[in-house]
């Protein structure tokens, strides 16, 4: 595997750049070329027109129309037009209207010129007709009222429209980037991004597959994607939609499928209560979530019948592996007077292990120790680490084969995966690299040749994590090989479906591999979570659930933190001295102190305050001389401090400046004292300490305030304790 350590946080950055003034010209001008090259067999009359008619502009018009498109919204005000570079405005404006790309706004283009009205006019405007405007109601609320009940010849009063101009080419426009993207949107802002350095895209003179394979699917997502965002615009669209649900396309793609099982579900929701209407939408789409709308409608609506024949189709030929889950549940519940769902009974059935109740935030970090102090191995896995093993096994396939390509420079991933052509277009390469897995030496050298060369190299699969690859490296040692392959073909078959809902963790204890998904108090199962526990079971793996139970460990280590700094600011200042202790159960087990030289002086008023002065911290280490052993010194513990967000934050800052990674589980003395000890007038430490008789002889100096701090969280822990107690 590559070294632990990672590249210098200046070495992975680019280096941002100015944008030249005419970027934005540049840029659209790329997006024509790409559509031209890619889509050729797409392109009609209307955007050859509209790239030729564009081309005819002179160079100042293009500018303003590509400024104009890359603005929210079709309407523009004239007069608050401001772009330096484009030095006749007005010029340009007139020869865009002379051909066609912007046109005077009417009474036709009501909703957007109210939008373009502020809160306070619209309301203004509905008050002078004797309407009614709630206080509560936001813009958009007011802005369906006013859509409602404006007459359109009140827009020339509200607004002079002789200042508003209007795309007049919008549709053309709008199919074109959604050509290039995939989806609406306004604008080219990932062009920009990806010049400022702030965005990885890949070679624009790349190879790139078109998403559309014909004009008729183009068309089809195009329509889907504007129904949706019209819906998300206007619910009251949803009752057009459902009414003409019978004349919604038949998908002739995945992307098309896709869109329009999204706009079914969304459409029926807003209609629920018309029960026949959002069956009607909801059948036209065939995702799980559809179906379990139809069931759930069907038996609220007392069609126990028809719900059950629903139930019994879906069982007997599911269209996934949810289906049939949610199918099976709901029958046994509804049908066969079971009690409790399948996820509830999966979960109740869980074992469970006790976790130190610091560790709330992330019980998945703790977990880990909690096997580790058991003498097992424990990764973090999650999706990544089947989506990193699929990514690695099939790198070159994926990345490097001729024909498997992205649709565009900014998307990561190739169209085959997406549209779950992978499997079907190279079964014979993908067998024979599965049959690699019978030999475990040989997929971890393979593996390793894979990282080694592409270390880095930005996908659309997996980030590169040092911790993941050391999980693969050590599960290839002991995983059944035909188990691997069970999980791997289901990314390959059908990546989109498989790339979520796998266990929390992978424990090793000896030659035994067990995936586990921990789960906290209030924590659900979900279905998806259920189906990858299942399948990881059928495939042969050890899978199952932990229930996590918050206890205060008696062996758990804190290490109480306190540093003293050359000023309050972390980016700006350093720090010169670190006290540290260890408490393990209801005591002090060992400490840790040492000066610092913080490279930088130490202003007089900081030495008033610590006693610390430049000559105390002249023969001192820097931070990285110690940085190992504090590490160390907090290995596996939980780092506790007075202000804990004030001390972790130096501490880390400063491993960050080595391009280290330090991360700690945090408890705050002070905040804890706050909610477990209420009524004291002030919860600095000095005033705790005299509160509770904590002896502080040299406050302000590191390992001092340490101490004292570490007396309150044996407090801290006692009454935690007494309150868990209370709960079981």
């Amino acid at each position: 595997m590559p070294p632990a350590t990672s590249p210098t946080r200046q070495s992975t950055r680019r280096q941002q750049q100015e944008l030249p003034t005419y970027y934005y010209h540049a840029h659209f001008l790329e997006m024509l070329d790409f559509v031209s090259t890619h889509y050729d067999h797409i392109l009609e009359n209307n955007e050859l027109g509209f790239r030729a008619d564009f081309e005819r502009l002179s160079f100042a018009a293009q500018c303003l129309y590509v400024r104009l498109a890359n603005r929210r919204g079709r309407l523009f005000k004239t007069n608050t037009l401001r772009y330096p570079e484009i030095t006749d405005l007005g010029s340009a404006l007139r020869e865009l209207e002379t051909a066609g790309f912007v046109q005077p706004a009417s009474p036709s283009h009501t909703e957007e010129i109210l939008g373009l009205l502020t809160r306070t006019q619209l309301i203004s405007a509905l008050k002078s007709l004797s309407i009614p405007v709630p206080s509560s109601l936001k813009k958009p609320e007011i802005l369906q009222l006013a859509l409602e009940h404006l007459p359109p010849y009140r827009l020339t009063t509200l607004i002079p429209l002789n200042n508003i101009v209007a795309q007049a080419r919008y549709e053309e426009l709008r199919f074109v980037l959604f050509l290039f993207f995939g989806q609406l949107q306004d604008g080219m802002s990932q062009f920009a991004m990806r010049d400022l350095g702030l965005v990885r895209a890949l070679d624009p003179e790349g190879s790139y597959e078109p998403r559309f394979a014909d004009r008729g699917e183009a068309e089809q997502a195009f329509s889907l994607a504007c129904h949706l965002q019209q819906l998300q615009k206007d619910q009251r669209f949803a009752l057009h939609l459902a009414h003409n649900a019978a004349l919604w396309p038949e998908p002739q793609a995945p992307i098309v499928a896709d869109l329009r099982d999204e706009l079914a579900l969304a459409t029926g929701k807003l209609l629920e209560g018309d029960t026949e209407l959002a069956l009607s939408v909801y059948q036209r789409g065939e995702s799980v979530q559809c179906s379990e709308r139809i069931i759930r409608l069907l038996l609220t609506s007392g069609r126990r019948d028809e719900a059950k024949r629903y139930l019994e189709r879906c069982i007997e030929s599911p269209s996934s592996g949810d289906e049939a889950l949610l199918a099976k549940d709901i029958y046994e519940r509804k049908f066969k007077k079971k009690k409790t769902s399948t996820l509830t009974d999966l979960l109740r059935k869980a074992p469970y292990i006790e976790l130190d109740d610091a560790y709330r935030g992330s019980p998945e970090w703790a977990a880990v120790m909690y096997f580790e102090k058991r003498g097992k191995r424990a990764f973090r896995t999650e999706n990544r680490f089947w989506r990193t093993l699929f990514g690695l096994l099939f790198w070159d396939l994926i990345f490097e084969t001729q024909g498997l390509s992205p649709c565009s420079p900014f998307e990561r991933l190739p169209a085959a995966l997406l549209e779950r052509r992978f499997l079907a277009e190279h079964a014979d390469a993908i067998e024979q690299r599965l049959a690699l897995l019978a030999k475990p030496k040989a997929v971890q050298q393979f593996l390793l040749r894979i990282c080694a060369a592409n270390f880095g190299k930005a996908n659309g699969l997996f980030r590169w994590r040092q911790g993941t690859l050391s999980a693969i490296q050590a599960f290839i040692e002991l995983a059944p090989a035909e188990a691997t392959a069970q999980i791997l073909r289901l990314f390959c078959a059908d990546y989109p479906a498989a790339k979520h809902g796998y266990p929390d963790l992978l424990v090793i204890d000896g030659e035994d591999l067990i995936f586990t998904e921990i789960k906290t108090d209030g924590d659900q199962l979900r279905r998806n979570q259920m189906l990858r526990l299942q399948q990881l079971q059928q495939a042969g793996f050890q899978a199952d659930i932990n229930r996590v139970q918050w206890v205060i460990d008696p062996t758990q280590a804190y290490v109480v933190v306190d540093v003293e700094t050359t000023g309050g600011k972390g980016r700006h200042h350093r720090i010169t001295e670190i006290g540290a202790v260890k408490v393990v159960g209801d005591g002090v087990v060992d400490s840790f102190q040492t000066l610092i030289n913080p490279e930088r002086p130490i202003p007089a008023g900081i030495t008033r305050l610590t006693g610390i002065t430049n000559e105390m911290v002249e023969s001192a280490p820097v931070f990285s001389e110690i940085a190992d052993a504090f590490a160390a010194f907090t290995e596996d513990a939980i780092f506790v401090a007075h202000n804990v967000e004030f001390d972790y934050g130096f501490i880390h800052g400063e491993f960050e400046r080595l391009n280290r990674r330090y991360r700690r589980p945090k408890l705050c003395t002070c905040a804890s004292m706050r909610k477990l000890y209420p009524g004291q007038r002030s919860y600095a430490l000095a005033s705790l300490c005299a509160a509770y008789d904590i002896p502080l002889r040299s406050h302000h100096r590191a390992l001092c305030d340490a101490e004292a701090a570490a007396q309150l969280l044996l407090l801290i822990n006692e009454k935690r304790s007494e309150q868990l107690r209370k709960t079981d």
